[in-house]
């Protein structure tokens, strides 16, 4: 049986409190192993000793909660390996972003969303309709986000959408890959529309040097 695994993480909320909300989705065919991918990349931290910290954009940004107390230059060394073994995994992913402006009230949201998610596993019929079974990882932060993910998935492959609890470090990693991926697609939304602010320009540079050191590379996974 051939299994298609998908990670979900947003970025911002569906109140009024950030501009854009951002969907993201990372597809992994489970017979892609990726366990080379992982130990390379834990290599590189030992190596540098630098600690095995679970990625979170956010607070890798601007040092908060785990990453409390840790130097800007110790979180930018933990921000480039992670890159490095986004890019080298066999994964795929979608990403649909939200303008609080013009995306109304929560239930605009839903269909919106529904009908992105369902245009995306329509529009990829081929590549979906090779997997006998779909298996979504998502926490379950936004309601929004899990009912257009059941609704999308059951309508658009005629399959059920089977949810997965994350159990090994595998999908552990995934989930995260799909965490730095809404990170990446929010910081090119910020650099287009001269938002970028200096937390992006410490990390990342400027326009220039973020497309083509960091968005280049991840775009070449984008559905």
């Amino acid at each position: 049986m051939r299994e298609l695994s998908i990670f979900v993480d947003e970025s911002g909320d569906k109140s009024c409190h950030a501009r854009y909300f951002i969907v993201t989705l990372v597809l992994h065919d489970q017979r892609d192993f990726i366990n080379d991918c992982l130990q390379a990349y834990e290599t590189v931290l030992r190596d540098a000793s630098l600690p095995d910290i679970a990625f979170h954009s956010e607070p890798l940004l601007n040092g908060h909660k785990e990453y409390e107390g840790m130097s800007l230059a110790e979180r930018k060394k933990l921000l480039a390996p992670f890159g490095s073994f986004v890019r080298h995994l066999p994964v795929r992913y979608a990403s649909y972003v939200y303008d609080r402006r013009d995306r109304g009230n929560t239930v605009d949201l839903s269909a919106k969303l529904r009908r992105d998610l369902s245009g995306l596993f329509f529009g990829e019929l081929d590549f979906f309709q090779q997997f006998d079974k779909v298996k979504i990882y998502y926490d379950n932060g936004q309601g929004v986000v899990r009912r257009a993910l059941d609704h999308s998935v059951n309508f658009a492959l005629s399959k059920q959408a089977v949810v997965q609890r994350r159990t090994t470090m595998a999908e552990y990693r995934l989930a995260q890959v799909a965490d730095y991926l809404c990170a990446m697609e929010l910081a090119a939304l910020r650099y287009r529309t001269g938002d970028a602010g200096a937390t992006y320009e410490k990390f990342f540079g400027g326009i220039g040097s973020f497309k083509k050191n960091w968005l280049k590379q991840v775009r070449r996974k984008r559905l």
